[in-house]
């Protein structure tokens, strides 16, 4: 075969299929980009099988290669698919979250008001927690010295760090349906249980006032982690008319989009709590830190989230990158 020959014959029919791979097409301009592409196809392949790798088939492959993303499109960068999880995915996965995330808090709270209601209201219960004078020590220095014993950063570290595999520990084992619930009773119970050793020694208000800053964005976080894994849980046991893989699949992936999204929200938190609960500032400022933390997380979770929403988005991958789902009909 004489590939300049083969040029000079196709050069008008790759040059046409050139510029349709450039032009804005109609219905009629993508049939015949299709019809071009095959033929310019069928051409390589000749070159090849023919000459093997000559100046003409690099020539014809570079206009193919812009013809196919014409038809097929090009995969997102890193920075528009970055832009798109949270501008998109994220809030919208939060969203869905949102009304389990407030049963979580509330259900919490009252476990932990109630267990230090409880216990600090019987001095016997209070006497079985430990030692007098270890109880004593706790909070009227171990509570308060805990924030303050290491350097901000470091102890900034650590509270990311724990709290961030905590949160991923609820999602990922959510779909028992267990040990989400079982974290947030272990957790509530022990915050209502250093309540009551704090209250028998009249430091109930120096614990709120330490918790507070951090706690409020912190635990939020926590609740919305558990949630996550309770809505895995419940996909598994009520998938729909999707098999309970699908079910469990579609849920996995927009909820490990909240782990992960978690890790930067918690490690707001832990700036705060490093930075903010153990420092000497007026306490009215460090709340005021700490309630400016958690707004901006509703905010995204609540009004860019319900924007999302509203827009189709559900937290999931996009259909290029999860795969064509499985339609149903009726």
């Amino acid at each position: 075969m004489d590939a300049d020959a083969l040029t000079d014959a196709r050069r008008a029919e790759w040059e046409r299929l050139d510029e349709l791979s450039r032009a804005r097409l109609d219905g009629a301009g993508v049939d015949e980009l299709i019809v071009r592409y095959r033929a310019a196809s069928a051409d390589l392949a000749e070159l090849k099988t023919s000459i093997g790798d000559s100046p003409q088939g690099a020539y014809l492959s570079t206009i193919l290669v812009r013809a196919r993303l014409r038809l097929t499109g090009a995969s997102d960068s890193i920075l528009t698919q970055t832009a798109r999880f949270f501008r998109l995915q994220l809030p919208a996965a939060l969203y869905r979250l949102r009304w389990t995330t407030l049963v979580i808090a509330v259900a919490f709270i009252a476990v932990a008001v109630g267990t230090a209601a409880w216990i600090s209201s019987d001095p016997a219960l209070v006497a079985t927690l430990g030692n007098p004078d270890a109880l004593k020590q706790y909070a009227d220095e171990s509570f308060t010295g805990y924030y303050t014993e290491n350097p901000a950063a470091v102890f900034m570290g650590m509270v990311w760090t724990n709290n961030a595999w905590i949160a991923m520990q609820c999602v990922l084992f959510g779909v028992t349906g267990i040990w989400p619930v079982y974290m947030l009773v272990q957790n509530a119970m022990g915050l209502g249980t250093s309540g009551a050793v704090m209250a028998a020694h009249e430091h109930a208000d120096l614990m709120v006032l330490y918790i507070l800053p951090h706690g409020m964005l912190e635990m939020t976080c926590i609740f919305v982690a558990a949630a996550a894994g309770l809505h895995a849980f419940w996909a598994w046991v009520a998938p729909g008319r999707r098999t309970r893989g699908e079910a469990l699949a579609e849920q996995g992936r927009a909820l490990a989009t909240v782990a992960l999204g978690l890790v930067f929200a918690l490690f707001l938190a832990g700036l705060v709590e490093g930075f903010v609960t153990g420092w000497a500032l007026p306490w009215p400022l460090k709340i005021g830190i700490g309630a400016a933390a958690l707004a901006v997380f509703l905010i995204y979770m609540l009004v860019v989230g319900g924007r999302a929403h509203r827009s189709g988005e559900t937290g999931d991958l996009v259909e290029y990158e999860a795969g064509t789902p499985r339609l149903v009909a009726g």
